[in-house]
Order: structure tokens, then C-alpha cells, then sequence
């Protein structure tokens, strides 16, 4: 009976030509609500965050999920109406199948934007633009200084954390699987270096600054120079963004309006100045459609 009377629904908005006309929900019998139209109802944004610091973290001290990405969606969210955001800690690699399983609304993780992840997702215009770097062994004993000097050293053993493009350069810059060691998260990255597993650490450059922040001593640091990979004959920068199901244009489209109004104000600068970003690191009018077509 239910299949029946969704058909004649749909039939009859084909006869009609209404372009308004909504199909029903088969339980209730009442048009099926956008994502965008649910957050406002319920007044609560559901983020999607891997607990990497500067971009998305829980900072256990004041009980509070903060970073680039969660800062900027708690303002997002407020201008659309919705009161609360709450995250949803996943792991990197997860973040993805996570958001299309709807087990948050967002990814709001600081993720780049790549062709790849626009196949599998939509993404926002980029809050931000970064390079790269690597965490090596107190005086960089086997002088790394980019993913060519790994791939080039027969003994380097690359860490990277698992999901993100740092995995992508280093194969398409040469250094083999056997010689890339995959990790959960950066902490497990961290120690995997000091412990002598691998020889290199890459990660973008906030990354890398606030690991460092956090550690004693000089057993590791910040290899310098650094050279940003280049992949086609191009420096790969990273642009950051946030992450949406294909299907939740109107969330999309609802959040770059805003993102556009408030990127690059006085107030954005002040709000993610404690996490290390800056004018420096402004993405510029590059939007979401241009980084995926690559």
C-alpha cells in the first residue's frame, strides 16, 4: 500500500510538472525534511572531527571541542540559526564513510580538499591554505627534507598518518610501500619516530609546529628546509574545508554564503589566531570546483 501510494505521488508530479512538489515520507506520509531544515529544527549541527590539533580537537581542560574547523562551524551554525554543535570523534581514514553513513552532518576536520574526496563527497569553499613539513630525529640525521630526499635514501622509512594526502605524495613521489609506514593518528606518528620506526614524520606545517609545542627536549624537531612536494610540475599547497554529503546541497550552499561573508574579516582572524593561522594563511578567491577538477 505504501510502495503504491508513493508511485502515485511521483506520477503525479511528473503530470503536474511541479518543480515544488515533494515526495512523501513513506512513514508519515509528510515531506521528508532536508538536512539543513533538521539541524535548524532540532537547533544542533553534528560535526565529524579527528582530534588533530590545530585543526579539530577536544580540549580536555575546559571540556570543549575547539580548532580551526570547529570554531568557524559554531559561528556557520549560529548564522543559520542552530544553536548547538556537537562532534563526533572519528578517525581520519573514517571521516568520509562516516559523514555518508550520516553519522554526523559535517566534516569538521580541517580536510583538504582533492579531486579523489570530491568524488566521494562535497566540500565547502577552503577556509585555509598550508604547506607541508616532516618531524625528523633531533639533528635530522639522515637530512630529509622532503618526500624526494625519502624516496631517494634506500634506508628512510616515511610515517603518515592514515587518509590523508601526505600518503598520496609520498607514493606519487616515489618512496615505496615498504619503506611508508601507515599510523592511526599523529601522536602514534610521534612516537613511531622517537622510537626509531621511521625516520620522518609528514604532516602540514601546523601540524608539525603544534606536535613540537608540545614536546620536551630536542630529541625530535622541524626538518629545515622543507620543500613542498611538487606533483605535475606544480607545488602542492593543501586548502582545507568543510566536508558535506553529495545529497545536503542546500547545507553546502547555506554554509559558503556564509563562509563568504565571514573569511578573511577581522573576526575570523582574531578567532583562529590562537591556533596558528593567519592573513598568511588565507585561501585566496580559489573556490571548492576548481581544486577538485584538480
Amino acid at each position: 500500500m505504501r510502495t503504491g501510494k508513493r508511485a502515485w505521488v511521483v506520477l503525479a508530479c511528473l503530470l503536474l510538472m511541479a518543480g515544488g512538489c515533494t515526495a512523501e515520507s513513506p512513514s508519515s506520509g509528510e515531506p521528508e525534511k532536508s538536512t539543513l531544515e533538521r539541524i535548524r529544527d532540532q537547533g544542533v549541527l553534528r560535526v565529524g572531527y579527528a582530534n588533530e590539533a590545530p585543526f579539530a580537537y577536544m580540549d580536555r581542560e575546559r571540556g570543549r571541542l575547539t580548532g580551526e574547523a570547529p570554531e568557524i562551524a559554531r559561528e556557520m551554525a549560529r548564522r543559520l540559526g542552530v544553536a548547538k554543535v556537537e562532534g563526533v570523534l572519528t578517525e581520519f581514514g573514517a571521516l568520509i564513510p562516516g559523514l555518508k553513513a550520516g553519522r554526523f552532518d559535517v566534516i569538521a576536520a580541517g580536510m583538504y580538499i582533492t579531486p579523489p574526496r570530491c568524488r566521494e563527497i562535497a566540500f565547502s569553499n577552503p577556509t585555509y591554505r598550508i604547506g607541508e613539513a616532516f618531524m625528523v630525529r633531533g639533528g635530522n640525521p639522515l637530512d630529509l627534507h622532503g618526500y624526494a630526499n625519502v624516496a631517494a635514501h634506500p634506508k628512510a622509512r616515511l610515517g603518515v598518518v592514515v587518509g590523508t594526502v601526505e600518503r598520496g605524495y609520498a607514493r606519487e613521489l616515489g618512496v615505496p610501500d615498504d619503506r611508508l609506514l601507515v599510523l592511526p593518528d599523529a601522536p602514534s606518528a610521534v612516537a613511531a619516530l622517537q622510537a626509531g620506526r621511521i625516520d620522518a614524520f609528514g604532516g602540514t606545517r601546523l601540524t608539525i609546529d603544534n606536535l613540537l609545542g608540545k614536546l620536551k627536549g630536542d630529541a625530535v624537531e622541524r626538518a629545515a628546509p622543507f620543500h613542498d612536494p611538487v606533483v605535475g610540475g606544480t607545488t602542492v599547497v593543501g586548502y582545507g574545508a568543510f566536508g558535506f554529503r553529495k545529497a545536503d546541497d542546500g547545507l553546502r550552499t547555506a554554509f559558503n554564503r556564509q563562509l563568504g561573508n565571514f573569511i578573511g574579516t577581522d573576526a575570523h582572524l582574531e578567532m583562529v589566531r590562537p591556533f596558528g593561522f593567519s592573513a598568511a594563511t588565507l585561501p585566496g578567491d580559489i573556490t571548492a570546483e576548481a581544486l577538485c577538477a584538480g
